[in-house]
């Protein structure tokens, strides 16, 4: 089995610890990034399926993503704007469909009341959490022990408002029900955006895209790193103490002075620890979970939609696909369509055969478009849930109570082992910008350490 010693092992080729491999090397620290899949990327992918350029993963950039934005421009890609010209379309509880412009849904006036009073109560709620410590809030815990469901429906009986109001954070974002996590946890998601506002503005929170896909982000950062990057290495041991680590995959053997685990944290237990992580490590991972979501692809000979005067913008609470977009790729004369199904639905989908799901999805995007969405000529499914080194989408969050109770420890170092990814992010939390900022943060907090015992390096 080959050997090699480095300053610093990361765990993962996603945002996160390429970002982090590439601070340390300005630092003048050696690397080796071990990535237990064929690819870098994590949970950003873009694939060609059937002829066409699908971005399989996270996609999205929007203008409070300083860090990913910085990143972008520094690597020298080029951003579009999401294609969001004409109406929009919500189906509402009888199933009819209604065009509108705007943010607010076109809901009654007394529901469209409602929505507007509590996201105004929302945002002043969200302004006094600190994303990177929402445990700190005097009613931290109070607000960790309510559900977010049981929460909405504490302030109205308005069905709709609570619908329309839950599933920004619920099948949207966290994409788990929304009796299964707690106020705090939405409120942190929002905090992570600036607001619950901006969360719920697709136009804020679904800006831009990167042309040619936002892989190229970690394929870039890697070419930087060349042979220090290897591909199809899981690690299967890591040994820890006060002299460093020494990891073991089926090829190799690595020793290093740190290490960082820049991969889900529901993955951390696909590793034997030598010595065990401690009692509270144990205890906390097992109260992260991820979410579930089936990113839908439907691709058409054009985009037949902006014909009938619409964006592609589409929501509702009541449909098996929650919401979809105009998700047509730069310069490219097809259209695309991409729309999501989460959590439950998500599960219900997958007990019926490949043919049925498409059928059920298909129907429920043809409730916004009319039927021509039944007939795509590419039609495909992202399924994180069956990535052994993902197992969901889009990111890992506590279960109730858990926030205020474990969330100060997520990044507590163990020894030399350090810890980085976007579910651990405040800004930018589940995103790609909140691994980027990860990333940095935890190569910063290395080059501290390697400073307090003697060391002279810098991160530039």
């Amino acid at each position: 089995m080959a050997e090699i010693t480095r300053d610093v092992l990361i765990v993962g080729a996603g945002a996160a610890g390429l970002t982090a491999a590439n601070d340390l090397r300005k630092a003048g620290l050696s690397v080796a990034v071990l990535e237990a899949r064929d690819r870098v990327g994590g949970r950003l992918w873009t694939d060609v399926i059937d002829g066409a350029m699908l971005e399989l993963g996270g996609q999205w950039v929007s203008p409070d993503q300083d860090a990913l934005k910085d990143t972008i421009d520094e690597l020298g890609l080029e951003t579009y704007s999401r294609y969001r010209e004409g109406d929009s379309v919500y189906v509402g509880p009888d199933g009819q469909v209604h065009r509108f412009t705007g943010e607010m849904f076109p809901v009654s006036p007394e529901t469209e009341r409602v929505i507007a009073e509590i996201t105004e109560r929302l945002d002043a709620m969200v302004a006094q959490i600190d994303p990177d410590r929402p445990w700190e809030h005097p009613q931290a815990k109070e607000w960790d022990s309510v559900t977010w469901d049981a929460w909405l429906r504490q302030q109205t009986d308005d069905d709709e408002a609570v619908r329309n109001l839950a599933f920004a954070t619920g099948s949207a974002m966290l994409t788990k029900p929304t009796h299964t996590f707690s106020l705090l946890q939405s409120l942190l998601m929002a905090a992570s955006a600036g607001s619950y506002s901006n969360l719920v503005d697709a136009d804020f929170i679904l800006d831009k895209r990167v042309a040619g896909g936002l892989q190229q982000v970690p394929i870039l950062l890697a070419e930087r790193l060349g042979d220090d990057v290897l591909l199809n290495q899981p690690v299967r041991t890591l040994e820890w103490g006060a002299d460093g680590v020494t990891a073991t995959t089926d090829e190799l053997t690595v020793r290093a002075r740190y290490a960082i685990l820049a991969h889900a944290p529901v993955l951390y237990d696909r590793i034997s620890f030598v010595p065990p992580l401690p009692r509270r490590q144990h205890q906390m991972h097992q109260h992260l979970s991820m979410g579930f979501v089936i990113k839908v692809h439907a691709v058409y000979e054009t985009p037949f939609w902006r014909e009938q005067g619409l964006s592609g913008t589409a929501f509702s609470p009541y449909e098996l696909a929650h919401e979809a977009y105009d998700n047509t790729n730069h310069g490219d004369d097809r259209g695309t369509l991409v729309g999501f199904v989460s959590d439950q639905n998500a599960d219900d989908l997958f007990a019926l055969t490949d043919e049925e799901r498409r059928e059920r999805i298909l129907d429920s995007l043809s409730h916004y478009y009319g039927s021509e969405a039944k007939n795509p000529v590419v039609y495909y499914e992202s399924d994180w849930g069956t990535e052994e080194w993902t197992r969901g989408a889009y990111a890992a969050s506590f279960d109730m109570g858990g926030l205020h109770r474990y969330g100060a420890d997520l990044r507590t170092p163990v020894g030399p082992i350090h810890f980085a990814c976007s579910d651990l992010a405040g800004a930018g939390f589940q995103h790609v910008d909140g691994a980027i900022r990860m990333g940095h943060l935890v190569a910063s907090n290395i080059v501290e350490s390697t400073r307090d015992a003697g060391e002279t390096a810098e991160v530039g």
